[in-house]
């Protein structure tokens, strides 16, 4: 199954604790991607900074985080490439993830998965009209 995201939005930063190097990027994806995908971004994502003299503290472990690129470590001295680093590694990304089989574990149907849904919806709503 062909699995494709994009960038969605603006990088948002934070700061990071002190006696922590740079800081924390956060950019918005168009979804949740698969563990391969993810995967497979953080390997081009290496790629793509590998050589460059800011990145010693940049931490792509946890690159993809829900909906998010997550950059943990980003230097002022790499801000400038950054945007195109990270473009080109997510392109990439979706052409390899275009045809390749997909290796996540397969899924219950989504029939079961609404149901238990509805019924702990359900007993939420029961517990919220029995505490006022």
């Amino acid at each position: 199954m062909a699995e494709k995201h994009t960038i969605v939005g603006p990088a948002r930063g934070e700061p990071l604790p002190v006696g922590h190097v740079g800081v924390r990027l956060r950019i918005p994806l168009s979804g949740a991607p698969s563990p391969r995908w993810s995967r497979d971004l953080r390997a081009r994502l290496t790629a793509e900074f590998s050589g460059h003299s800011n990145v010693g503290h940049l931490a792509l472990n946890e690159a993809v985080q829900g909906h998010e690129i997550v950059l943990d470590g980003v230097e002022s001295g790499e801000a400038d490439t950054l945007a195109t680093a990270v473009e080109r590694a997510v392109e990439a990304t979706n052409s390899a993830c275009a045809d390749a089989p997909d290796d996540s574990v397969p899924l219950k149907p989504r029939e079961e998965a609404d149901a238990i849904a509805r019924t702990v919806a359900e007993r939420q709503r029961l517990g919220e009209d029995g505490a006022a």
